[in-house]
């Protein structure tokens, strides 16, 4: 696949070496960035081309290792080379024209269709005898579409399809019919999309279809145009120059090249195009046998060429088998005739420490460190509580003091409340009213408590 790659690549390059070349204004610098590419590419791609113009597309590519002394299946399979011998594969191939409106509604009718060994068919009755196609159809490769008598509603576009169903192939090609009833008008041109007829009412035209391709026309012996071939490339060898090693036809015929197809070291199952299995089986690897082995497959009849390449490397061999020696018999001895004394196997008690787990000494730490959280809220909780009396046995005492309890020495202190102004004052026995001497009596009464307080 690399060399295909490198390929295709260079002829890209070769290309664009050729457009940047052309304009004057283009900057040296890119210009001979390109020729060093060319440089580097273009020769080994030219050296790994070959002189062949058509060695088919890659379609696989694979490297493969294996042991010497062991066979290799490189595998070729194309369900497209398949050739089943088929005598009615005529009838594979298909032609038909559609017709497409788009006024008044978008429609599409099928106008007719046809198929070697068989009759055209026209779909719509007014068609019948005014549509047809060249009996010569399928031989000469000429599809155009006959119109007798062009009325308005011939109007549309006009698709020649060409269907070839055992090749997968199909093609199509368009061209649009307008209807006028001026000569003047009349006229034939291209819009750049497809051809384009303006046809006078009432005339006849003919819709060109040609394809002269050998695969629509009829002649052709499939059977032969069916080719597979492989090719042993050594190392350090030109792709040109590499070994043929075998041609397959479809019809049978098969060529052999070199002695190692004759001494069944490579071989191809004979029913190859029947079930489209190509594969190369090579028994009984030697390091002579590496390179790259490609498989070509050529189907001129479809116009397909594929090619599948394999990069096969020898690698040392597998060391002999060694087979299993037969179990030893434990020798006999001899027969005593003294008892056998068998012993019991004590049980055996075997101390197994593990070690603790990680998650295990968490656990543990966890613990410790809650209770000491929990001492900590207790402490903290005496402490305020504390506090708190202390605080209430102060003010209790302030309290006291304020009342005049009797203190220090025995001194006596007495409240402001239970004091009342009394008035020392003598007072005459002669009132001038009855307010003074309301006065005098409490004043009386102020002294006679006062003693009797001393007293007590």
């Amino acid at each position: 696949m690399y060399p295909v790659c490198i390929y295709a690549y260079s002829q890209h390059t070769s290309i664009h070496l050729q457009r940047v070349r052309t304009p004057k204004k283009m900057q040296g610098d890119m210009t001979l960035l390109l020729q060093v590419v060319a440089v580097f590419f273009l020769p080994r791609a030219w050296a790994q081309s070959g002189s062949s113009p058509r060695l088919g597309v890659v379609v696989e590519a694979k490297n493969m290792t294996l042991p010497a002394g062991t066979q290799a299946v490189l595998p070729c399979h194309s369900p497209r080379m398949i050739w089943t011998h088929d005598r009615l594969k005529d009838r594979q191939r298909v032609v038909h024209w559609d017709l497409m409106r788009s006024s008044p509604e978008y429609s599409v009718e099928r106008i007719l269709d046809n198929s070697p060994g068989s009759s055209q068919r026209v779909y719509n009755g007014f068609n019948k005898g005014r549509v047809s196609i060249p009996q010569s159809a399928f031989t000469d490769g000429n599809f155009s579409l006959i119109i007798n008598n062009v009325v308005m509603t011939d109007r549309g576009v006009y698709t020649c399809n060409l269907h070839h169903h055992y090749c997968q192939i199909q093609q199509s090609i368009e061209v649009q019919l307008d209807v006028t009833k001026s000569a003047r008008k009349e006229k034939r041109f291209w819009d750049g999309e497809k051809h384009v007829f303006v046809v006078l009412l009432n005339n006849s035209v003919m819709l060109p279809c040609v394809n002269r391709r050998p695969l629509w026309r009829e002649g052709l012996q499939e059977d032969q145009q069916q080719v597979a071939h492989w090719d042993f490339q050594p190392p350090g060898v030109r792709p040109d120059a590499a070994d043929r090693l075998v041609d397959l036809y479809a019809s049978g015929e098969r060529r052999q090249y070199g002695p190692l197809f004759p001494q069944s070291k490579m071989s191809v199952a004979e029913d190859a195009f029947s079930v489209g299995d190509f594969s190369l089986t090579i028994s009984d690897l030697q390091p002579v046998d590496k390179g790259l082995y490609s498989c070509h497959l050529h189907h001129h009849y479809c116009g397909r060429h594929e090619r599948r390449i394999f990069r096969l490397t020898v690698g040392p061999s597998l060391p002999p088998a060694v087979t299993d020696a037969p179990p030893r018999t434990p020798p006999r001895t001899p027969p005593n005739d003294e008892p056998r004394v068998e012993e019991v196997e004590r049980p055996r008690v075997v101390n197994v420490i593990l070690p603790e787990h990680r998650g295990h000494f968490l656990q543990q730490l966890g613990y410790i460190l809650a209770t000491f959280l929990l001492l900590a809220f207790v402490v903290a909780g005496v402490i305020v509580l504390t506090r708190q009396r202390r605080k209430r046995g102060l003010e209790y005492d302030v309290r006291r003091s304020e009342r005049g309890h009797v203190t220090n020495g025995g001194d006596i202190s007495l409240q402001n409340t239970e004091m009342k102004t009394c008035n020392m004052e003598t007072l005459h026995s002669e009132y001038k009213n009855n307010l003074l001497k309301e006065r005098a009596d409490l004043s009386k009464d102020c002294n006679q408590d006062m003693d009797e307080k001393l007293w007590k």
